[in-house]
């Protein structure tokens, strides 16, 4: 059971988020908050696991690799090399990369598809066994995807809570730790006051439901690439997203010092005139970071959404120039997995190529997480990017 000490978690988050107020709340109006008490988060019978699992998740030097692509996106992945979409190649290729040696120098978490958390190597022995034995936290993909929402801009939301719970406790019991929900936010969209609200309100369910059943949560709302708008809009709606996830998360009695953050990097559009510097986007996510995260929250482990692999490594060095509240680090999948795929081809022979190919970007990614990365001798394939209009994962 939780030690008593948990029931006074949060005091200070509590506090922050009572001040608060919905984004939605007319000006002049009486505040949601006049009516209701913020909640006193409870410590559950999984509270101390979570912290311990947070904690070594969000360690030094170590990230996430998120290798959670749905059968349909891996099938697009594995025919860009020339393979057939079927179980045995997505099977052999999830085991090119969970058996690479020495990942966990660099690695802390892997998030898993649900066919892969019940997966083995050909050889029988279990994905998760080979994760643990390289000190690595098994993670799950438990959202079961984007959907159109009636009555906003052409705008989504996300499916899966239903059966959410009973779900999670096999997926404990498979031996995975964290779960991850994506939901997404289009700023060529709005985004709607109705699509802000509504992925706040289902990745604050779901993170509570995790805690639930002994999974720490990855909360993502990610907010696309998409568009021509300039960084500074970015940062607004960044802020008006993390302000209403941060309100819903406390509503729903989460333990903040349970969950790890998957935020997209605060950038322009993907389509606007002007790039911005390494420099300028840590300080935009900076500024947003402190202004909405509380240092309560063990980690932040960012989202490339399409940048290069080289963008996502230098962006996340110049986050780590100075001390962070939280830990500031990766959760990455084409980040890391894009020189890989295009390393191995299908070929057995090529298998050990590919996975020093992936201990080339963890580390890489390791040493931005240190602050320590030097872009110097970056292969030109590392620079290019993989920004995808309308991307699905």
């Amino acid at each position: 059971m939780a030690s008593s000490s948990m029931l006074k978690l949060n005091a200070a988050s509590s506090s922050w988020i009572a001040g608060h107020q919905s984004f939605n709340q007319r000006p002049g109006s009486a505040g949601p908050l006049r009516s209701r008490r913020v909640s006193v988060i409870r410590a559950g019978s999984y509270t101390d696991e979570l912290l311990k699992t947070a904690k070594s998740i969000a360690s030094p030097g170590r990230g996430i690799l998120a290798i959670d692509e749905s059968n349909a996106t891996c099938g697009k992945r594995l025919a860009s090399i020339g393979l057939d979409n079927t179980e045995t190649n997505r099977q052999a290729y999830r085991q090119l990369l969970l058996t690479t040696p020495g990942l966990g120098d660099y690695i802390s978490g892997a998030i898993l598809f649900e066919e892969t958390l019940y997966q083995s190597t050909t050889d029988g022995k279990k994905f998760v066994d080979c994760l643990r034995d390289e000190n690595i936290v098994p993670g799950i993909k438990v959202d079961k995807g984007l959907v159109p929402l009636p009555g906003s801009h052409n705008e989504s939301w996300c499916q899966g809570l239903d059966g959410l719970a009973s779900r999670s406790a096999e997926y404990y019991k498979q031996g995975a730790r964290f779960a991850k929900w994506r939901t997404v936010v289009s700023i060529p969209c709005g985004p709607s006051a109705l699509a802000v609200k509504e992925a706040a309100w289902g990745l604050a369910r779901y993170a509570a439901i995790s805690q639930d059943n002994g999974l720490v949560p990855i909360v993502e709302p990610e907010i696309l690439l998409d568009g021509d708008h300039p960084i500074e809009r970015t940062l607004e709606v960044a802020e008006r997203v993390w302000a209403e996830v941060f309100y819903y998360l406390a509503e729903n009695n989460v333990v903040f010092e349970g969950i790890l953050l998957k935020p997209s990097m605060v950038t322009p559009g993907a389509e606007h005139k002007e790039k911005a510097s390494p420099e300028t986007i840590a300080k935009y996510t900076l500024t947003m970071l402190k202004r909405r995260v509380p240092p309560a929250v063990p980690g932040i482990m960012f989202l490339s959404g399409g940048q290069s692999e080289a963008e996502a490594t230098l962006n996340l060095n110049a986050m780590n120039q100075s001390p962070n509240p939280w830990h500031v680090s990766f959760s990455y999948a084409r980040a890391l997995q894009n020189t890989v795929l295009k390393t191995w081809q299908g070929r057995p022979e090529n298998i050990e190529a590919a996975q020093k190919a992936l201990l080339v970007r963890a580390k890489a990614n390791s040493l931005a997480q240190l602050g320590k990365y030097s872009a110097e001798g970056e292969s030109e394939e590392a620079k290019k990017g993989m920004f995808v209009k309308g991307y699905t994962y």
